[in-house]
């Protein structure tokens, strides 16, 4: 049970286009963390989320620290977060718990910094998935404020530019695996660097790069929007970078939903971040952009119902064929689901 609960019930709404297929690609499933307004997350709570108004019909897990084995080689005891994430797919896959399949697609974590030598973590964990393990996330995200939080993989702040990292990251495409790209705004033209130097690699944008409202960044929005919508129009350019649209309700991006009286509504959050959408969306387009929900993380700021519905305001206007690619097409592409 979310500790916000009753706040976010103080917004209710009706599911905007309900039988709408929609794959979330961007979730996490963890317990005992304490420092989230959702504690334990794991299938009771994800299914409760998805059963709460939209056709979810498919989820796409995002590494996130979580259940990693207590011994081991160090490089290897990540794999204990797919071996336990795969065990909740299973459940899913049974069927019994509903027809949405939670964890299709998983997406576990490598050290790319031990080098050429994490081959033998990424086939590990591509063991540990029984099919479903589809790429890796190492956590880019520094800035040089101790006000924005830096990614627990204690990267450095041009990690992405490392040769020894690009050893490791160049194991990805011989395996078919994809990387997803998560840093701070600031960050971008590195992620772009790292996009031109491996094009045949796919490259996901975790929660539009970033964009950073506290501390050194906050009240100057239009600033970081300037300098985010420049980074992002080079990003663009590279073929083989797909961006997801989503994960900007969190704290670190500055637009302080959770200190309200009442949390916002789809049509109140649709609009206070439409730029970011509208430009990455133009930017892209719908075959390289899907709708993520970053829960439990945004959960501080809304619930799951009002966020999908936020989405689909935002795409109110668009072909039927454009919210297909948006909402489901585009993520079962990228994920290979």
């Amino acid at each position: 049970m979310a500790t916000n609960d009753a706040w976010l019930d103080l917004v209710q709404e009706d599911a905007l286009e309900p039988g709408l297929p929609i794959c979330d690609p961007h979730h996490h499933l963890w317990e005992f963390r304490t420092e989230r307004v959702d504690p334990r997350y794991l299938l009771d709570e994800i299914l409760l989320d998805m059963n709460s108004g939209h056709n979810i019909v498919s989820t796409v897990f995002i590494e996130c620290g979580s259940m990693y084995k207590r011994d081991g080689p160090v490089p290897l005891r990540v794999v204990g977060e797919t071996e336990f994430v795969n065990g909740i797919a299973a459940m899913s896959a049974s069927g019994l718990y509903g027809p949405g399949r939670v964890a299709a697609g998983i997406i576990g974590t490598a050290d790319l910094t031990v080098g050429e030598d994490i081959g033998k973590v990424l086939d590990a964990q591509i063991a540990a998935g029984g099919g479903r393990f589809k790429g890796i996330r190492h956590g880019c995200t520094w800035d040089a404020s101790d006000d924005v939080a830096t990614a627990r993989t204690n990267p450095t702040q041009h990690l992405m530019l490392d040769d020894t990292f690009r050893q490791g990251f160049a194991q990805l495409a011989p395996r078919n695996l994809s990387f997803e790209g998560w840093c701070y705004h600031p960050q971008i033209p590195d992620l772009t660097d790292l996009a031109r130097a491996f094009p045949d690699t796919t490259i996901i944008l975790n929660h539009f790069g970033g964009p950073i409202g506290v501390g050194p960044y906050a009240d100057k929005r239009e600033e970081v929007f300037t300098q985010w919508k420049t980074s992002i129009k080079d990003l663009a350019g590279c073929q083989n970078v797909v961006a997801k649209l989503g994960g900007i309700n969190m704290d670190v991006n500055g637009f302080n939903w959770h200190e309200k009286d009442r949390p916002p509504t789809s049509e109140e959050l649709c609009e206070a971040t439409r730029p970011f959408y509208e430009y990455t969306l133009d930017l892209f387009g719908p075959n390289r952009c899907l709708f993520e929900s970053n829960f439990p993380v945004d959960k501080l700021s809304c619930s799951y119902n009002v966020l999908w519905n936020s989405f689909k305001r935002f795409a109110a206007g668009f072909s039927d064929a454009d919210k297909a690619k948006l909402f489901h097409d585009t993520a079962t592409k990228v994920y290979r689901l």
